[in-house]
């Protein structure tokens, strides 16, 4: 099945996800300590109350709201002092009208006590008596049993991926192990005749790859699992091998180079012999990365993109990362960061067509300006200089110096 016109990039997201099924990847159970960044398969329910007890923000007093209504400077309340609560104690007692406890903050409020007076709103007239110097309503300064958190209350839904403050939570809620959803394995495959391992010296006409460290690089960052499958030689039985060893031990393949036109690009004729429905668009209407292939083999995703280092990078982010999440299940939104700069020269845009220009930022008298890094895609440093990229929609013919625009934070 190939689709003859370019897609913009999220019709080509939309395709693949109709022959891929979401959230197909099994689910494993590992210690909090191992959670970080992973998926939830499962939501998570709170066992517990939590804090647990009602606690003290502050230090001071805590005390019967009702007994400082009306406390002021110039007429104070007097309450006697009962106790002293020690940290991580529990009371053995309780409050009665006018009697304050001594607390710090963190500590467990005692029986009859609704408030905490701050220490610097109080005067200690004597060893057992205080004077209240401002009133305190009912629940100010103090932390109640169920506040953070209620018993049987969902404190995490499933499909989201997991971050520092979720596993503190977790394990503030005495939670030692979580279901995840299982990482998934992305093949890397190098296509090329000219490409040569990196530790190894260049001749001419030969390159070192660079594209498996990046892609690999990215499929980390997205939960992934990358495993290098080599570089194959532009041979059809090679890249056959090669394909049909990467679709049996992943879960998404990925193959750079052999996406354009020529009598050596063999990508889409292999997809289309692994499975079906095989090559559902080749070519997207963007700059860079217009010749990348999508497919989808018995319900497995495989790419193809372009051999060059900021067209695939470009091509990961449009059309793999979509797809990761996709089988993730991940149900968090996905908001990019950006900030807002000026464009230091003017740039023109092909109408029909999605470009994506590389970068840098500069701050001018308080203003941030975004200058525009035109290299060719073949050039990787252009990514290595850039801060972040701009869109171009396809709808305008390009942006005016010094024309307001968002940049995508490159992490």
């Amino acid at each position: 099945m190939l689709d003859k016109k370019y897609l913009f990039p999220e019709d080509a997201v939309r395709l693949i996800f109709k022959h891929i099924t979401q959230r197909s990847l099994s689910s494993e159970i590992v210690p909090i300590e191992e959670a970080y960044s992973r998926v939830t398969a499962e939501d998570i329910i709170s066992p517990e109350d939590l804090p647990g007890f009602n606690r003290s923000t502050v230090d001071g007093f805590a005390v019967k709201a009702s007994d400082t209504f009306g406390a002021k400077e110039s007429s104070p309340a007097y309450l006697k002092i009962k106790a002293d609560i020690p940290m991580g104690a529990i009371p053995d007692f309780s409050l009665s009208n006018g009697e304050a406890a001594s607390i710090a903050t963190g500590g467990m409020l005692p029986e009859g006590a609704d408030a905490v007076v701050m220490v610097e709103h109080v005067n200690t007239v004597s060893d057992d008596l205080i004077e209240v110097l401002k009133a305190v309503s009912p629940g100010e300064n103090v932390i109640f049993l169920d506040e953070d958190a209620k018993k049987g209350e969902t404190i995490i839904k499933a499909g989201h991926r997991l971050k520092p403050q979720d596993i503190g939570a977790l394990a503030g809620l005495g939670i030692k192990d979580v279901k995840v959803i299982r990482k998934p394995v992305i093949s890397i495959i190098l296509t090329g005749d000219e490409i040569m391992p990196h530790t190894e010296k260049v001749t001419p006409g030969k390159v070192r790859d660079v594209n498996s460290f990046t892609l690999a690089g990215l499929c980390y960052e997205n939960g992934a699992i990358p495993l290098k499958m080599g570089i194959i030689k532009d041979d059809y039985n090679e890249i056959k091998k090669a394909v049909t060893k990467a679709y049996e031990l992943s879960d998404i393949v990925l193959i750079t180079g052999g996406t354009s036109a020529g009598t050596k690009d063999l990508t889409a004729k292999i997809i289309n012999e692994i499975g079906l429905p095989g090559v559902l668009f080749h070519g997207a209407s963007i700059k860079p990365g217009k010749p990348i292939i999508g497919g989808v083999c018995n319900g497995k995703p495989v790419f193809g993109l372009p051999g060059h280092p900021v067209a695939v990078y470009i091509c990961f982010e449009l059309f793999v990362k979509p797809v990761i999440n996709y089988v993730f299940g991940l149900t968090d939104k996905n908001f990019k960061k950006t900030v807002k700069a000026k464009m230091s020269r003017s740039i023109h845009s092909q109408a029909g067509r999605q470009d994506f220009i590389r970068v840098y930022l500069e701050e001018h008298n308080g203003e941030i300006w975004a200058t525009p890094l035109l290299s060719k895609s073949g050039l990787i440093m252009s990514l290595v200089k850039a801060h972040g990229i701009v869109h171009i929609p396809s709808e305008l013919l390009g942006i005016l110096e010094g024309e307001e625009v968002f940049v995508e934070i490159i992490d």
